[in-house]
């Protein structure tokens, strides 16, 4: 059973006064991520909204130390910034816990052009937490196609939808072996706050992906932007699961889904109610295009329910 809201800290490490839009899912995530990391942690950021909406230097909506970083670095900076703390600590420089040093970047950062160095990072084993804030494009600079985008999805680099599937990035980094990769999502906050205690508890890389769907670049009313992302679990477009060591363990409702005691939404009303899909209901062709988004989220759960078996 998740932590129940009113038992999560109230301290905030996201301060109030930032340039998020109102009710933004990146920023309503960090809240929650903030109140499970504590005040001893130390933030990366690459290229990103996040990064817009804290401030200019030396001013920072963030209670933690932050750094902005080049967009591909993320693996490779939040490395060197533990393992410089690793060294002050063994040299008896360093007093007392060290830090939890974490990544925040979106799905650009991750997916695309920062995959190489987080790779490596995860490959090395660095005791770090990358957490992938997923809103399924690169929403920061006009919502541009990323490798997280769906499948008929429009953007303004694929004007008549993507033609390809999206990529799976938390099942990419659970082959590399690392100790715990978890997805979570803003709309079940107790699950998201659980995972950030145990991964913090964890030595080595740890990856968190959650679900962020991003108002602006969707098309849809901010009010909305927990019910969205409460649809994207119940239809199984997102998928909430942990795995420790490898060993798959599905979250409440996946579970239910999973297990089939709960029958999924149809996908039907999911999309209509966001603008980015508005061409698959105007051009004549709906019941393919909604069969092929049906037909990736299938595969994908059946894919992730073999996986979990192994």
């Amino acid at each position: 059973m998740a932590t129940a809201i009113k038992n999560i800290p109230t301290d905030e490490y996201l301060l109030s006064g930032n340039g998020s839009c109102g009710g933004c899912p990146s920023a309503l995530a960090l809240r929650i991520v903030g109140k499970a990391l504590g005040s001893n942690a130390v933030m990366l950021l690459t290229p990103s909204c996040t990064v817009a909406s804290l401030g200019v230097s030396p001013k920072s909506a963030s209670s933690w130390p932050a750094l902005n970083i080049t967009f591909a670095s993320a693996g490779s900076s939040a490395a060197g910034v533990m393992a410089g703390f690793e060294m002050l600590k063994e040299k008896g420089k360093y007093k007392g816990e060290l830090p939890t040093v974490f990544n925040w970047v979106g799905d650009g950062g991750t997916y695309d052009i920062g995959f190489q160095a987080i790779s490596a990072a995860a490959e090395r084993n660095d005791n770090i937490i990358h957490f992938c804030y997923n809103n399924e494009a690169y929403s920061n600079t006009g919502m541009q196609r990323s490798g997280a985008t769906p499948r008929h999805a429009y953007t303004t680099t694929t004007p008549g939808g993507k033609s390809q599937t999206k990529k799976n990035m938390p099942l990419l980094m659970l082959d590399h072996n690392i100790p715990y990769v978890a997805t979570a999502s803003i709309a079940y906050p107790g699950d998201l706050y659980d995972k950030v205690i145990k991964a913090k508890s964890i030595k080595g890389f740890k990856y968190i992906e959650i679900f962020a769907p991003c108002f602006t670049g969707w098309g849809f009313d901010p009010s909305q932007v927990i019910e969205m992302s409460r649809m994207a679990v119940k239809t199984g477009a997102w998928s909430l699961f942990e795995a420790e060591n490898g060993k798959i363990s599905f979250s409440s409702p996946t579970d239910a889904i999973m297990s089939g005691k709960t029958e999924r939404m149809p996908i039907d009303d999911y999309l209509r109610a966001q603008t980015r899909f508005k061409r698959i209901f105007k051009n004549g062709d709906e019941a393919q295009m909604i069969k092929d988004i049906q037909a990736d989220i299938d595969e994908g759960i059946d894919f992730l329910r073999k996986r979990a078996e192994i």
